[in-house]
């Protein structure tokens, strides 16, 4: 029995649900950064999501505050199929087009406050990173991607100290939370695509449609430590500067992979009087039902590395007048870290990898699933305007760019991007003298693209005829409000 390998892709962890993100990486921490496009954050005296932001700056906040949002997320991938095969070469029936959709609320929450003239501090909840798609069951390319589900929350103390009148330093110690689960149905060598046709090499009706129902998911979940470190600088000239730096992750998702239906092959019931044997490498016979022999479920503990990567933004946010303000942005993402995915058996009495790790398969002892990666660094950039109508309104607008980490070679069903652009527009309003809302709305533009996915053992090598080719179009759309209070 040969059995295809698992495809991860977070990308991690990411398909039309990453689209306002750069890979999986969610810029959704702050509304009144988000008006301007995330231009100028870091470097702009907002309100106190510069917990995250720039914790440097926080010492350019003179009094306890909260701000409290969310962002709702609507995003959109149309899809056509336009090759799917089998690991064994033959076409695989279903779905050929079709839309996945997503709607998501992304919270946040921050706390500041000071503790002496220099020193000043605060606390944090809020999504760094985050991924959710799911085809629908009968869609061509289920043997590539079915649900995918990446989920980090954080919890983050800062704090601030300001050197002198022009220049403050930061940082923050986070502590993160990753949950996955990933799933797809599994090829075992065409089996399902045989059919009834297989009731010919036996002799005998003995086909068993279970086979097109073997669904193979891993989850699991890990809490790691991360870092950043900020500095900001103001000047008479009416110049903000920020720059921060977030630490990469390496976390290793620890829980079960859960396969059911698969083939029980001859080699592996030889000798029993419950099975017939027809040959080693063919299912055998249940003699209690007449057909196909098949094991309705398979755990194994294994365990998947993933890394969020490192990024440095440097912001500017330069006054023009008392009415105008211009923001700009240039980030770099360490995308590059992220080279593959490998699920690893963790269990003292393995059953699937017995199998995946065989030369035939994955060719590497306890593997269970791999998939090549090799993603790239990145750099995007935005630019923003403020124009503050009057002391209780502004009016924000922003233009972004995100490079795509992700080559066309390498591009996957399940996280089908390429570069983006996104305009934002922001409403600030003075509600009360304690009291501020923000409000920003999104709109972000991908142009079509194709993908072309293949499966591969350990050392990158391909490993059968399974293939999966489609085109895409990708579309998202954002609304966040977000409250801040004085105290």
């Amino acid at each position: 029995m040969r059995i295809s390998s698992f495809t991860l892709t977070l990308t991690a962890l990411c398909i039309s649900q990453s689209l306002h993100a750069e890979g999986y990486k969610l810029y959704e921490q702050s509304v009144s950064a988000m008006g301007n496009g995330y231009a100028g954050r870091g470097a702009q005296i907002n309100d106190a999501t510069l917990v995250y932001s720039n914790p440097a700056a926080l010492t350019e906040l003179n009094q306890a505050q909260l701000s409290s949002g969310a962002t709702f997320i609507n995003a959109t991938t149309d899809y056509q199929i336009d090759t799917a095969k089998s690991a064994a070469g033959q076409s695989v029936l279903g779905r050929s087009a079709g839309k996945n959709s997503l709607n998501e609320l992304v919270p946040f929450v921050f706390y500041s406050d000071k503790l002496t003239e220099k020193w000043h501090y605060g606390l944090g909840f809020y999504v760094p990173f985050g991924l959710s798609s799911d085809y629908a069951d009968d869609w061509a390319g289920r043997y590539f991607a079915d649900k995918t589900s990446i989920e980090i929350i954080a919890l983050q103390a800062a704090a601030g100290y300001r050197l002198n009148e022009q220049w403050s330093v930061g940082g923050g110690i986070s502590v993160n939370r990753v949950t996955g689960e990933l799933s797809k149905f599994k090829d075992h060598n065409g089996l399902c695509e045989t059919g009834s046709n297989i009731n010919a090499l036996y002799g005998a009706d003995v086909y068993n449609d279970a086979y097109c129902n073997s669904h193979y998911q891993v989850a699991g979940d890990d809490v790691k430590l991360a870092y950043n470190l900020a500095v900001h600088a103001r000047f008479d000239t009416g110049t903000k500067l920020g720059l921060i730096y977030h630490s990469k992750i390496d976390f290793v998702l620890h829980g079960n992979s859960e396969i059911t239906n698969t083939p029980i092959t001859g080699a592996n019931v030889v000798g029993s009087p419950n099975f017939i044997v027809v040959a080693p490498n063919l299912p055998a016979i249940n003699k209690a039902t007449g057909k196909l022999a098949h094991n309705p479920l398979a755990v194994e503990k294994s365990a998947v590395a993933l890394t969020t990567p490192a990024d440095l933004t440097l912001s500017i946010d330069q006054r023009i007048n008392n009415n105008w303000s211009l923001q700009g942005s240039v980030s770099w993402t360490g995308w590059s870290s992220f080279k593959s995915i490998d699920i690893i058996s963790r269990d003292e009495n393995p059953s699937m990898s017995l199998s995946t790790q065989q030369p035939v398969n994955l060719n590497k002892p306890g593997y269970i699933g791999y998939i090549p990666e090799y993603w790239r660094d990145t750099v995007s950039g935005a630019i923003g305007a403020t124009w503050q109508l009057n002391p209780q309104r502004q009016l924000k607008t922003g233009l972004a760019y995100d490079e795509n980490p992700i080559s066309a070679s390498h591009r996957t069903a399940r996280v089908p991007t390429k570069d983006r652009v996104w305009l934002t527009l922001g409403w600030h309003e003075q509600l009360h003298k304690t009291m501020s809302i923000d409000i920003a709305v999104g709109y972000l533009w991908m142009s079509d693209l194709t993908s072309n996915e293949a499966e591969y053992n350990a050392q990158d090598v391909r490993i059968n005829r399974a293939n999966v080719q489609a085109s895409f179009s990708n579309h998202a759309k954002l609304a966040g409000i977000q409250f801040n209070y004085l105290f």
